[in-house]
């Protein structure tokens, strides 16, 4: 299945995507009209590309978006002062910074590959519509995925800029580039209309050629996470609730299970983007040589659990016994070659509950008998030499799974005009019992007030869903984002030295304004930045 899929990416790709930045070429010259879209296939493989672009380092491949939800909170942080994070993870970005580019990671490659997907599914919507090449009822289900996946990119754009551009046509090229920007409630709207469409037309589940792409239940995540920004608990709770009582999805008995590289369709999972090793293509063009050739440096699969897993020239701690590690590595076919720049932060490390069971998953300070330098968070690893190479791992992109909307079900039960921390509790039940080893520990929550429990969910959150681009999200989402990085300790920076209270948005990149100064018509300062 993955091997299918990933081929169809790259077809579609190469004639779909080819640009470096969506601006540089005129939209509707990238697809010939006349011959593209003769089919219902033509179309399957256009949205196969989009979801391709979806796996470029700068969204979910390596760890694009996770600079941005992750870094820069109170749980990862790299093992070295690395420049590919320290903007974000110290607080030191500027539009400038914006701009730069490693590894095509930046705040300017997140944002132009954002829009280049937009770009592209308001050219699919606008294809397919009323083409006589397609069926009415594929025609709708096409619609349905591809306005999915902008109404997540307009998500993530809200998230990371809040006002921005917005638009839903395929416009030409100079039209785009005069936008400004539209107000955050605006773009809101507008996506909770194509989350919507898109769970009233996508289906419950895929079959195994399809599974990489998004059903109805990724789509409603999405709809229960905005109404929590919102503050509508009752409705967040409601369509929480469907999702819990309505989905195929159930809740795996054992944490480490839910990680299983073997295992990554497994029922807890929701939604994740699938990856396959030694297949090029899968990131964008500027990762392949000339000659098609790809750098030593870079793999044909995955690079993401590369970046948690371990550099053998770190550890172990003891550097006498490193020989030995790498022997004992080896007699179970695993490397440490991976760069260790995603490890667990050092408060992280220092708070995790001793009693917890996701400890282990989350905060390895010991391998197979020999301490380590770092905390690793192993539920990312892939180790296995063969089968998983360096750079080239055939490990899903997780993005959203059963477990996130059971804590979202409880917080929103807690927070609803009468509600109940005790029903709260109800929800987050089985991810407390498996947790634990007794019953008493895990309800040791129970009987809170609001307030306690209103903090135990702020806790429970950072627990279980640690690495899964989640926390610096939600702790703007609760107003705490200031108040909690003032309190961190870090190896290398000083965040709670540096960040100010711009810092819950980004800043729009300076390349980006001076092709367009529209785009500081409505805010001058650049979201504070200026």
């Amino acid at each position: 299945m993955k091997t299918k899929h990933i081929f169809l990416c790259i077809l579609s790709t190469i004639a779909f995507f080819s640009c470096e930045s969506f601006l540089e070429e005129d939209p509707k010259a990238v697809i010939a009209p006349e011959t593209f879209f003769a089919s219902e296939n033509d179309a399957r493989q256009a949205m196969n590309g989009v979801y391709g672009i979806l796996k470029n380092n700068s969204i979910y491949g390596q760890v694009g978006l996770d600079v941005f939800y992750d870094n820069g909170a109170d749980i990862i942080e790299p093992n070295r002062a690395a420049n590919i994070f320290e903007p974000i993870g110290n607080y030191s970005l500027n539009e400038a910074i914006a701009d730069v580019s490693v590894q095509k990671m930046s705040v300017s490659d997140t944002w132009k590959d954002l829009y280049r997907v937009i770009n592209n599914v308001n050219i699919v919507i606008d294809r397919v519509t009323d083409n006589n090449a397609i069926t009415p009822a594929s025609q709708t289900d096409i619609i349905a995925d591809a306005r999915f996946v902008r109404a997540l990119c307009y998500w993530h754009v809200t998230n990371l800029w809040g006002d921005a551009p917005y638009y839903t046509e395929a416009l030409e090229i100079d039209e785009v580039k005069v936008l400004g920007r539209t107000d955050e409630a605006t773009i809101i709207n507008g996506i909770l209309d194509d989350l919507q469409f898109a769970q009233a037309n996508l289906q419950s589940t895929y079959v195994e050629d399809d599974r990489g792409r998004a059903s109805k239940w990724a789509a409603a995540i999405i709809e229960a996470k905005i109404l929590m920004q919102q503050k509508e608990w009752q409705l967040g709770l409601d369509k929480c609730l469907e999702i819990i009582n309505q989905s195929p999805h159930s809740l795996l008995p054992n944490y480490a299970d839910v990680f299983d590289p073997k295992n990554e369709y497994n029922s807890e999972i929701i939604w994740s983007l699938d990856f396959a090793k030694d297949i090029r293509g899968q990131f964008e063009e500027g990762t392949v040589r000339e000659d098609g050739t790809l750098p030593a440096v870079f793999g044909n699969g995955n690079w993401r659990p590369s970046m948690f897993s371990p550099r053998l020239r770190d550890e172990p701690k003891n550097s006498a016994e490193r020989g030995a590690l790498a022997d004992a590595l080896a007699a179970r076919n695993e490397a440490f070659n991976g760069t260790g720049l995603q490890v667990a932060s050092k408060d992280f490390a220092e708070k995790f509950p001793l009693n917890d069971l996701r400890r282990p998953l989350n905060i390895a300070d010991t391998y197979l008998g020999f301490e380590l330098n770092f905390p690793y968070m192993p539920k990312f690893w892939n180790l296995d030499v063969n089968d998983s190479p360096r750079f080239n791992h055939s490990d899903n992109r997780l993005v959203f799974r059963l477990a996130d909307v059971h804590l979202m079900a409880a917080e929103c039960e807690n927070e609803r005009p009468g509600g109940n921390p005790s029903v709260a509790y109800g929800y987050i039940k089985e991810l407390r019992e498996r947790a634990y080893e007794t019953v008493a520990e895990a309800e040791a929550i129970l009987g809170l007030s609001q307030q306690e429990f209103r903090q135990a969910i702020y806790n429970e959150r950072k627990w279980e869903l640690a690495g899964e681009c989640m926390r610096r999200y939600d702790l703007i989402r609760w107003g705490i984002l200031l108040d909690v990085v003032q309190d961190l300790d870090y190896r290398f920076w000083d965040p709670a030295g540096n960040i100010k209270t711009w810092h819950v948005k980004l800043p729009i990149p300076l390349q980006e304004l001076q092709t367009n100064p529209n785009l500081l018509e409505s805010d001058p300062s650049n979201n504070g930045y200026r």
